[in-house]
């Protein structure tokens, strides 16, 4: 079957939706069908063939003019309904942020977003923004990163924002994926536009389990063609790991590829794999064992 991913939202959620025996482009407008009925949406990936058994919804037809004149008309009726809306918050002196609002394409219902510190009674507001725009009103309560996902905006990285560009889902982040990936513990750093943490520390979280499954701990002693030493610095990305050694009169720190060590560490890798990795079990110079183990967030 045939696939299209869609969007009917520039920041939106991403559709897969069947386009048999249609014809699509990077963004080309077409009509599908919804929980609240017809609407228009812009295709985000080109279509592609999958051999799928799901079910997946069919996009019923290509976008006409009139009905993308309409969608724009509604664009800019969203626009002046945003405005009015924040009139009557501050009229209604609500502690409450507005951040978007959206209307389906039959224009019987208008969705406030927006973002506050706690619950907010926002009932007489209701009834002033359905005295106003004559329709179904719904208002709605978002958080951070759903706050940044409508809004958009650019990364410390220099590209927009993953969540307005292809993250259908927020997953858990917390400051172990930090701690494991060996990042500074800095807010400054680490908060992504939204002030929470940034969500590509998710992304690379399966990279460094195996990283950190394979590569000795700082503190393990470990085999090098010069003799035994100590790691005092691992870096997970290069997988190059620092030793140091001890003599009467000096200590030397010498860097070193993982993998020109790794044979001289067989047993220590397998010992290391078999403990979920880090070589943790492993005597350090003093033969202690090192029963330290991460924190839960």
């Amino acid at each position: 079957m045939k696939i299209v991913n869609l969007r009917t939202r520039d920041a939106g959620v991403t559709l897969r939706y069947r386009c048999d025996g249609l014809s699509l482009s990077l963004g080309d407008a077409v009509i599908i069908d919804m929980e609240t009925g017809e609407e228009i949406a812009f295709v985000a990936q080109e279509p592609y063939v999958e051999d799928s058994k799901e079910d997946i919804p069919v996009v019923k037809r290509i976008a006409t003019e009139k009905e993308l004149d309409k969608y724009y008309d509604i664009c800019a009726k969203e626009k002046e309904a945003f405005f009015k809306c924040k009139e009557l918050i501050a009229a209604r002196s609500i502690e409450m942020n507005l951040v978007d609002c959206e209307y389906t394409f039959d224009m019987r219902k208008l969705t406030f977003y927006f973002t506050a510190d706690g619950r907010v009674d926002f009932r007489e507001l209701v009834k002033d923004l359905a005295y106003t725009f004559r329709t179904r009103i719904e208002l709605r309560q978002i958080g951070s990163r759903d706050q940044a996902k409508l809004v958009g905006g650019i990364g410390m990285c220099g590209r927009e924002l993953c969540c307005c560009s292809f993250l259908n889902r927020f997953a858990p982040v917390n400051l172990k994926l930090a701690r494991s990936q060996g990042l500074s513990l800095n807010p400054g750093k680490l908060n992504g536009a939204c002030g929470r943490l940034m969500c590509c520390l998710q992304f690379e979280k399966e990279a460094y389990d195996d990283a950190h499954r394979r590569l000795p701990e700082p503190g393990a002693r470990v085999r090098t063609p010069v003799g035994m030493g100590v790691v005092t610095d691992v870096n997970y990305i290069e997988e190059t790991v620092s030793v140091k050694f001890v003599s009467e009169n000096d200590t030397e720190i010498e860097k070193y590829s993982w993998a020109d060590l790794e044979e001289l560490n067989r047993d220590m890798a397998k010992r290391g794999r078999g403990n979920g990795g880090g070589f943790k079990d492993y005597p350090d110079m003093n033969g202690a064992f090192d029963e330290t183990e991460g924190e839960d967030e």
